[in-house]
């Protein structure tokens, strides 16, 4: 097992440019590889048995959406009764039809946990990893790089490295983040 530190970006192209840049800087390349991360939902057939349902932030979304649903039809067939007068019945039911969707959208959005979502669930991204366990370069000379070169998100890993590769990478598995605090210094957030 050795640290590894990984920054994820939003493209292909800028995490090549950072394993160009770790590698001024020092790096190894035996010890920097880059992979593309599939987005939550879409890891499917994977040794770690699969991928989720749905999101932990979601779980009361389904709820949420129902109760949504009731208000706004009953909002929409009220506003739909005061236009039939001029749009006939149907407005009712369209009223109805409407509020309904619209209620269930607003429901479920306002009963996510949107904070857990964020710190749960790998994003999609070009993920740059470096074996810091067999760097001299260091952890927070990696995690420096990775923060002024625009990374989405920073994390410290203790995993396997074989081949050039994180080779026990879970996608699945909600990353350990990196925080810069007031005072600018990283700070790795415990998920364990």
């Amino acid at each position: 097992m050795t640290t590894i530190i990984a920054g994820g970006f939003a493209t292909h192209e800028a995490a090549e440019s950072a394993m160009q840049q770790l590698i001024a800087a020092g790096v190894n390349e035996d010890n920097l590889c880059s992979f593309r991360v599939n987005p939550p939902g879409e890891h499917e057939g994977l040794p770690t048995g699969g991928d989720r349902d749905e999101s932990p932030g979601a779980t009361q979304a389904g709820g949420g959406a129902v109760k949504g649903a009731a208000v706004g039809a009953v909002a929409g067939a009220a506003a739909g009764a005061v236009a039939s007068t001029v749009l006939g019945p149907v407005a009712i039911a369209g009223g109805a039809g409407v509020g309904a969707y619209t209620g269930a959208l607003v429901g479920a959005l306002g009963s996510m946990d949107h904070g857990t979502h964020r710190n749960d669930v790998r994003p999609a991204e070009n993920l740059v990893a470096v074996n810091v366990g067999a760097e001299e370069i260091g952890g927070d000379r990696v995690i420096s790089i990775f923060h002024d070169l625009g990374a989405l998100q920073i994390e410290r890993a203790v995993g396997t490295w074989s081949e050039g590769e994180w080779s026990d990478f879970d996608p699945i598995a909600p990353p350990n983040l990196v925080d810069f605090g007031a005072s600018g210094v990283p700070e790795t957030r415990n998920r364990m």
